[in-house]
């Protein structure tokens, strides 16, 4: 079993992207490989300007409570979801974006952020990763 973490991310919600993002990074600043499998509502933050657009899974108020998260966030200096990301990609992190919720969701390869997305596959993709991860999650 190989050194490495596999983390489904299933849902938009921010603050379960910034759970899975901060998983993430802090696996490979322990030097081992993670890999992120993007798939249903987890997707939609790949396409392009979607990053942020998720809502909080529990009292988002209609924004207002996103907005209160923010706020807190940016005054604790927390690293924005861009920026995780980034740092995600940087230290070689992989993402795999789902081929079968694409289909299902009617999600084009062209409106998702390309530049981001190292192998597109379906769920032998995901498990090929995760039989060989001492750490797996889903998000």
């Amino acid at each position: 079993m190989a050194d490495r973490t596999t983390i489904v991310v299933a849902s938009g919600d921010m603050d379960k992207l910034y759970s899975a993002l901060i998983i993430a990074n802090g696996s490979l600043s322990m030097g081992m490989e993670v890999s992120l499998y993007f798939t249903f509502w987890g997707l939609e933050r790949l396409k392009k300007g979607g990053l942020d657009g998720g809502p909080l899974s529990k009292m988002h108020m209609l924004g207002l409570g996103k907005l209160f998260m923010n706020w807190r966030m940016r005054k604790a200096n927390v690293a924005t979801l861009q920026r995780l990301l980034q740092d995600f990609k940087e230290l070689g992190g992989k993402i795999i974006a789902c081929e079968m919720t694409m289909e299902i969701m009617g999600v084009s390869r062209e409106s998702l952020q390309e530049d981001l997305i190292d192998e597109y596959g379906a769920v032998g993709a995901y498990v090929r990763d995760a039989r060989q991860s001492n750490i797996t999650l889903f998000i």
